[in-house]
């Protein structure tokens, strides 16, 4: 699907309480609905825009601005200020990209306006703006939020379904004996990824409840609603990412103890060859001293005497030990 947020661009749109929404200049303001300004990180004119004229605190900005973030909610709930920064996580669904890669999305939300900065593309993001095309995006800026929290949670759900599919492959198989390297390889990817995903995911759910609780003005009894269920996704996601975890560590130690078990018979059939040839070298190795004495030394037969003796205690020996149930 192409992106309809091409990689240097900054839009401001008018977002009307009917879903709807119109494209405006980066300085306008508007007495109904709420403003929506998406900042690209290298847009010289976007950056101008937020540094000098968008009216946020330098520490806001910086946040905005930060170039390593994880997901978390700051509420600055004062005098001059009544609104919060949120910083979200989506998966990574660029082309040739990971989606463990997770990409970020930078939120400062007040009455009346929604400033946003973002580096890479979100597919979440555009979904909100192919909704405002149709005239069902957002009606506030805490449906705003809401609704990109849930976007995002829809476009990680296949991910996550994904690799339970995988760890499913996996554990069939196990069962039918058939792990390999390359089978080892891609367990340890599968590992990775879910740690990954993991460890964004629980900070997003903290940040989503802590917004959904705080004392707003403009948070609404429908904005907390929906905020609560995209909590509630995440944390079902976070939850089917632990059990994933989980099952593939069960695999992991599938996988070791298949391959002790194979060790361990290899050592034993080892084992059993050289208890088999050790009295048998012994034998052998008496009659083959170079002294006097040795029995049937002078005799045409003993060779196929010391023979018979032989395999006779290879049969002795085989039946003692399957009796000791080694073999």
């Amino acid at each position: 699907m192409p992106d309809p947020i091409p990689a240097s661009k900054t839009f401001s749109k008018h977002l009307r309480p009917h879903g709807g929404g119109d494209d405006v200049s980066l300085d306008a303001s508007v007495s109904e609905g709420f403003l929506w300004t998406h900042i690209h990180w290298e847009d010289p004119q976007g950056l101008s825009w937020l540094r000098d004229r968008s009216g946020l605190q330098g520490e806001i900005i910086e946040a905005l601005l930060a170039p390593d973030t994880r997901p978390r909610c700051t509420v600055f709930n004062t005098e001059n200020d009544n609104g919060a920064f949120i910083n979200l996580r989506g998966v990574n669904l660029n082309a040739g990209a990971s989606p463990e890669d997770m990409i970020s999305i930078r939120i400062w939300a007040e009455k009346g306006r929604v400033i946003s900065v973002w580096k890479r593309s979100l597919r979440a993001v555009a979904d909100l703006v192919e909704g405002i095309e149709r005239g069902q995006g957002p009606t506030s800026p805490d449906d705003l939020i809401a609704k990109l929290a849930l976007r995002l949670a829809d476009r990680a759900e296949p991910v996550v379904a994904t690799l339970n599919e995988t760890v499913d492959r996996m554990e069939e198989d196990i069962l039918a004996g058939h792990p390999n390297r390359a089978f080892r390889v891609e367990l340890a990817e599968l590992r990775r990824t879910a740690i990954v995903l993991r460890r964004f995911m629980f900070p997003q759910r903290d940040a989503l409840s802590t917004l959904e609780i705080e004392d707003l003005e403009w948070l609404t009894e429908k904005g907390r609603a929906r905020l609560r269920e995209a909590t509630d996704r995440i944390i079902r996601l976070s939850e089917e990412l632990d059990a994933i975890r989980d099952r593939a560590i069960v695999v992991h130690d599938q996988v070791v103890e298949a391959r002790g078990e194979v060790m361990n018979r290899s050592m034993l059939v080892l084992s059993v060859v050289a208890a088999i040839f050790l009295p048998l070298g012994l034998l052998t190795g008496l009659l083959g001293i170079n002294v006097g004495g040795i029995p049937g030394e002078h005799t045409s037969w003993a060779f196929w005497a010391v023979c018979a003796l032989l395999a006779g205690t290879t049969v002795f020996q085989l039946w003692l030990y399957k009796k000791l149930r080694l073999i």
